[in-house]
């Protein structure tokens, strides 16, 4: 269920629970019926969006969408309390690449990682891309969205995790540290790294050491080193 506009098919699509990564409402729109769906919207979990009616208009192909367009997910959205049920979760700070999601996901089941969050706002959700990319493992890795990262990462340390962020301003290199469990490791988003407020979240920033020109590494590439890393030492235990 890629894209679904008008307002009936959104309706049915939220009463009948069906994944959606978010729904968008044109700017200015209005009356009951388009309330029922920002209604429906939000009692699913569903991010809802406000924007320009030409956005809207780009998304459904048409400008018959009567002012709403629901974008589909590939898969139901965790809950933070089952996501947290782990002894490895990878957090994801803003990756807006679905091929890159789908990868991480990919690696991060194979690593030994029970789950990841990642955010509602300026990150790509379950999209069929990023299931795709993922090759599977969707099936077998529960993946959360949180309106905040930053509380989420509150609530892993309120449940006894210990938070690794990986920036290439860290003061460790990856691989020299003991890694604490249960244990949450936080990636940043392509180019951007991690947000100076998730940064202050972290028990300990973490850094792969470059030997060439380069500063950093493309944010599936840094995931699989890292976890792979984290699941060499549980081998170890």
């Amino acid at each position: 269920m890629p894209i679904l506009s008008g307002i009936h098919p959104v309706v049915e699509a939220l009463r009948a629970g069906h994944p959606l990564d978010r729904v968008v409402v044109a700017q200015g729109a209005g009356g009951p019926r388009l309330q029922e769906v920002i209604d429906l919207a939000r009692r699913a979990g569903t991010p809802v969006r406000f924007e320009p009616r030409s956005s809207l208009d780009r998304l459904a192909g048409t400008s018959a969408h009567q002012g709403v367009v629901a974008m589909g997910a590939a898969r139901k959205y965790a809950d933070l309390d089952s996501a947290a049920a782990a002894e490895l979760v990878v957090v994801l700070d803003g990756v807006e690449d679905p091929h890159n999601l789908g990868a991480i996901i990919r690696t991060a089941h194979a690593a030994g990682a029970g789950s990841l969050i990642i955010p509602e706002r300026r990150a790509v959700g379950l999209t069929d891309v990023a299931a795709k990319a993922a090759a599977g493992a969707l099936e077998y890795l529960p993946v959360a969205r949180v309106t905040n990262i930053n509380r989420a990462l509150e609530d892993l340390k309120e449940r006894g995790f210990w938070i690794y962020g990986l920036d290439e301003r860290g003061a460790a290199d990856y691989d020299a540290i003991e890694y604490s469990s249960p244990t949450a490791i936080v990636l940043g988003g392509e180019g951007k790294g991690l947000h100076d407020q998730v940064r202050k979240h972290c028990d300990q920033l973490v850094r792969i050491p470059m030997a060439g020109q380069i500063s950093s590494l493309n944010v599936s590439v840094a995931a699989g080193i890292v976890l792979f890393e984290w699941k060499r030492r549980q081998r170890q235990k």
